[in-house]
This record gives C-alpha cells, structure tokens and sequence, in this order.
C-alpha cells in the first residue's frame, strides 16, 4: 500500500466512524435505535415511524415485497406490517432507507457510482427472496433475507461514501482510482468496521459472514445460506468458495 493510499484509507476509516455523518435524518433514526434498543412497547416505535410519512409507506412496501406471492398482503396496515416485522427487522428497512436518501445527495460521480451499487443491492434481494420463496422445508423469515440482502455490497457503498465526504472536504482531490484500490484490497476490513460503527445489530453482521462465506453454521434455517447461493452466482463472495 503506498503512503497515499494509507492517507486516505485512515481518513475513510474515520468517516465511516461518523454515524451522524453517514446517515442522514437522525431526527428519527435516533429515536427510532433507542426505542428498540429499550426494548418497549411496539406502539412507541409505530409513533416514531409514523411521524415520517414517507418511511412508513417504505416499511409496508418492503413488507409486501418480502412476502410470499400467495399470501395476499396488499390490505395490510401500518401496524399490522410492523408487528410482524419485528423490531430488528424494522430498524433494518429504516436504515436502508435513510442511507438511500443520503447517498441521493452525493455529488456527482460518486452519486452515479453508488446507485450502481444500490441497484445491484436491489436485485440481489429481489434475487435471495425469490429464492427463498421456491425453498421447501426451511423456516426463514423473508424479511430477514431481504434485510440481509439490502447489505451484500454495504462495504462497498458505505467506503465509496466516505471517500466522497472527504474529496468534498478536502484541499486536495484524491483520484477514484485510489478508492477503488482499497475497496478490491481492504473491502472486508472496511465492511466489518462499518458494521460496528454505524450500531447495526449483530445477528445481522453474523449473518452477513454467512453469506460472505466468512463464518460457517450448521443452521438449515439461516438467511445467510439462501444469501451466500446468490453471491457466489454472481461472483460477489468475499471469501469464494
């Protein structure tokens, strides 16, 4: 690694440390993380959702793509949707959906190059739930697969982010080609550390090394393992098998 390159991976690593910088709409993601972490009545965290329109309307989108085909889910309230998601899976789908919006703020071409990202993150849990759907025998919640599959390439997106907020905010312009070098290079450090510093559960960074074919399980009923099938089809594990 050359010395400019340890410069601005040291400088991404403390970006990524930022949860407030990395995440945008902290007036009800924060709210949101303490009433889960509470543990409390799911009415307090139906109040919080609902005071944001556009989130609640995203949590029930995402309810009914997840589910099975057969089942008719479209009559669905608000409320019922969020009980039966469950409160990780909540925080989950609210992440994902700020984190969407922020990176919709990037300046160009970072913007260009993270949709990208997003947009194969979209197929690939269109992709895992699908799969999941045509599984016999498994008892595997589809909202846990997709939440899942909406962080197959977050290290990616969460590295390419930060490299963004630091060419904005610094004298000197850092080419992409030197975060492209530590993407290939340090993408499981990064992810791992993202994982930790932006406070996301951690079932989902254990699941996540299941599909990455970084942790092994014997559990039949893993989201990891209906994951893991779609990475390694598209080339995507970070430890192939």
């Amino acid at each position: 690694m050359t010395d400019l390159e340890q410069q601005v991976l040291t400088q991404v690593r403390a970006i990524i440390s930022n949860e407030e910088q990395v995440i945008g709409r902290r007036a009800t993601l924060v709210p949101l993380k303490k009433a889960i972490i509470a543990d409390g009545d799911i009415r307090n965290v139906i109040d919080i959702v609902s005071t944001d329109p556009a989130l609640a309307a995203h949590l029930l989108w995402r309810c009914n793509c997840a589910a099975s085909p057969s089942i008719n889910t479209n009559n669905r309230t608000l409320k019922d949707a969020l009980i039966r998601l469950g409160q990780v899976n909540i925080y989950r789908y609210a992440f994902t959906f700020y984190l969407k919006e922020r990176l919709d703020e990037l300046p160009q071409p970072y913007r260009k190059l993270v949709q990208a990202y997003w947009r194969l993150t979209e197929s690939i849990a269109v992709e895992a739930v699908d799969s999941l759907h045509q599984m016999q025998g498994v008892n595997i919640d589809p909202d846990e697969v997709q939440t899942l599959a909406l962080f197959s390439v977050f290290g990616q997106i969460i590295a390419l982010t930060a490299f963004a907020y630091l060419n904005a905010d610094s004298e000197q312009s850092f080419p992409l080609s030197i975060i492209k070098n530590l993407i290939d290079t340090q993408q499981q450090t990064l992810t791992l550390e993202a994982f930790e510093s932006l406070g996301l559960d951690d079932e989902l960074q254990h699941e996540f090394m299941i599909a990455h074919n970084l942790r092994q399980t014997r559990d039949a009923n893993s989201p990891g393992l209906v994951l893991r099938r779609i990475l390694s089809m598209r080339g995507l594990l970070l430890n192939p098998l």
